[in-house]
């Protein structure tokens, strides 16, 4: 019975500690929502779930499947002050939970990825964070199921500011 109470206590901890940096992200989407300096994109699963089915000549199998695996996709953009809110977002976000895939510094320039595995299954990543600090700033978080190799091909289909750095992504992979 303790160890059983003992478990449940480690379970509640660990999904507030989950929910605790989940709602950080929220938040700091949240902040800059209606500021109109920001571009922000929100895809909801459903909509997800309907590109994935639609009949589309131009798009391959690997996006339709990356499509149907991801359920949900945030970002937040800005052409200007990237290193301010790069900051503020390091200082903001709790990354202690995930586990830094990449980190690329270019002079003022900062990206970072970082992968939230499923606990119940190592080789599956239920989340990638990817930051970009420099003149420009992207947050961009992909929730679902998600297979780096595949998700990297999407930057070339989406034209959304910071996604050309999953392209590093496939990049890091082939030098593996």
């Amino acid at each position: 019975m303790k160890k059983f109470l003992i478990a449940c206590g480690l379970l509640v901890f660990g999904v507030t500690a989950s929910m605790a940096q989940a709602d950080a992200i929220s938040k700091y989407f949240d902040k800059y929502l209606n500021d109109e300096s920001f571009s922000v994109v929100y895809i909801s699963p459903k909509m997800f779930d309907l590109v994935s089915k639609l009949d589309v000549d131009d798009m391959d199998q690997d996006t339709k499947d990356v499509l149907k695996d991801l359920k949900g996709l945030r970002i937040l953009s800005r052409d200007n002050d990237g290193q301010k809110y790069y900051q503020e977002a390091m200082n903001i976000l709790n990354t202690k939970e995930y586990e830094t895939l990449m980190t690329v510094r270019d002079g003022d320039s900062n990206v970072r990825f970082w992968v939230k595995e499923d606990p119940a299954n190592s080789n599956r990543i239920n989340e990638l964070l990817l930051l970009v600090g420099g003149e420009d700033f992207a947050l961009i978080s992909f929730v679902g199921n998600i297979d780096l190799k595949k998700i990297s091909k999407l930057s070339d289909k989406m034209d959304v500011k910071g996604m050309e750095h999953l392209e590093d992504l496939d990049k890091k992979q082939k030098n593996d």
